[in-house]
């Protein structure tokens, strides 16, 4: 099923191509936040974050403990306890919160690094049939490489398990000759592709390497991440291999087109962590090392980073990525329906409340699911001089979850169905409720 809401123009995607045990400091990092607003924050007991009793008015060290490295900082004075014994709070030192925050970085890079790939594709520019324009060119003996390949495509990836199998974007393989994967300790090892899906712009290789050599990430939860937390992207930007940058969740539940298919990507994570050519196919880490995204695309008008990039989420990823090693696709549940999100204008065309909220269908096409299910599309209609949607379903809730736009449906559609199962859609039809009942097919490869 298509999203008929386009993304800006100058949507661009590019080959962007262990967890923590320190309570302590990321206890500190938050409440520094508080610190810095009210002056002070009371700190409750944490075994990696301890502070020595202090009498009234008295100075106190905090230190914080991590695997036998110590950041210690003068915190500041307790203040006068309250008349009902509640605890003194404390003021921290600006210093020490720096501290936990450099070491929540520093952990997240050297718990991931070796987790972490760099992946080279190369293409044969240098047979016999090959096109006018495109021959090998002139390199020094020390930048050639054999038969003919020539590097022209890098981007990032990640270890999925000990097994030798490698997470990255369909788009940073697609089209290749030959595949490489460069570990953090400059070992090169020859990759195979086992399977692509460009619905979801994610790719799974797999490779041989030396027993012991590989690392695999530690899988997060995409759907309970949230706006504000930490986030830090892993990879090789403009080919500066084994980078991080840091920065927040500045969105949640996007729905973008993959960029290699007419279909699109739900619950995709948006960042402000600077993400560029390069990093397609990396990790985007949280706050204790576990893998929430794989970073996929920018918005840009220079093609460089502006403070918007996406990450599929991983528990997409979780679902495609078995279905890549066993059969080297991913099949999805197809409705058959473009369709876009009431909005209180068209909602009042059609005599419903200016609030009514679900999907509209636009479209139904021809032989699908939900042409033969009865689904009715809207018809186009001139209001105030533009063409609208007017009529046809709004779909409400699928399955009794509740509908508020097409994201929803597309949402619902890719993380809790598959083909040849049945869903009760709940729609509003003629200034009536309806209820169908369609059995869902496999999408198709190209529309």
């Amino acid at each position: 099923m298509g999203n008929l809401a386009a993304l800006p123009r100058q949507l661009l995607k590019y080959p962007l191509g262990g967890g923590l045990r320190r309570g302590g400091l990321l206890l500190a990092l938050a409440a520094a936040i508080v610190s810095l607003l009210t002056g002070c924050v009371n700190l409750p007991a944490s075994p990696s974050l301890e502070a020595a009793p202090a009498a009234q008015g008295e100075t106190v060290a905090i230190v914080g403990v991590t695997d036998g490295a110590t950041a210690a900082g003068t915190a500041a004075q307790a203040a006068p306890a309250a008349g009902d014994g509640t605890p003194p709070p404390l003021l921290l030192d600006p210093v020490m919160v720096v501290a936990a925050h450099e070491q929540v970085l520093k952990d997240i890079y050297e718990n991931a690094l070796p987790s972490v790939v760099f992946i080279r594709v190369s293409r044969n520019m240098g047979g016999p049939n090959q096109p006018p324009g495109q021959e090998m060119p002139d390199l020094p003996d020390s930048r050639r490489f054999p038969e003919g390949l020539f590097p022209v495509t890098a981007g990032s990836g990640f270890v999925w398990d000990d097994a030798g199998h490698i997470v990255t974007n369909h788009h940073v393989v697609e089209g290749n000759d030959a595949v490489t994967v460069i570990l953090s300790d400059d070992t090169e090892l020859t990759a195979e592709v086992l399977g692509s899906d460009p619905d979801s712009d994610l790719a799974l290789l797999k490779v041989d390497p030396p027993p012991g050599r590989l690392t695999p990430v530690t899988l997060g939860d995409s759907d309970a991440v949230a706006v504000g937390q930490v986030a830090a992207a892993l990879g090789n930007p403009f080919g500066h291999e084994f980078s991080i940058t840091s920065g927040i969740i500045s969105g949640v539940g996007r729905t973008i087109r993959s960029g290699n298919s007419p279909f699109s990507i739900p619950e995709v994570l948006q960042t402000d962590a600077s993400l560029n050519p390069g990093n397609s196919g990396g990790p985007l880490l949280d706050r204790q090392g576990q893998v929430i995204g794989v970073n996929t695309q920018i918005i840009s008008r220079t093609g460089a980073n502006s403070g918007i990039g996406f990450a599929v989420p991983i528990n997409i990823a979780k679902q495609v990525i078995p279905a890549l090693r066993e059969t080297g696709k991913f099949e999805y549940a197809w409705l058959g329906i473009s369709g876009g999100s009431l909005t209180p204008a068209v909602a009042e065309l059609m005599d419903l409340p200016r609030d009514t909220r679900g999907a509209l269908v636009i479209e139904v096409l021809p032989d699908s699911p939900a042409a033969q299910a009865g689904l009715r599309a809207s018809n186009p209609e001139m209001v105030e001089g533009q063409q609208a949607p007017v009529g046809g379903d709004v779909i409400v809730s699928i399955d009794g979850s509740p509908v508020r736009g097409i994201d929803d449906v597309i949402a619902y559609l890719v993380t809790q169905t598959r083909p040849e199962q049945k869903v009760t859609l709940e729609v509003l039809r003629e200034g009536g409720r309806a209820e169908v009942e369609v059995t869902l097919g496999v999408r198709p490869g190209a529309l």
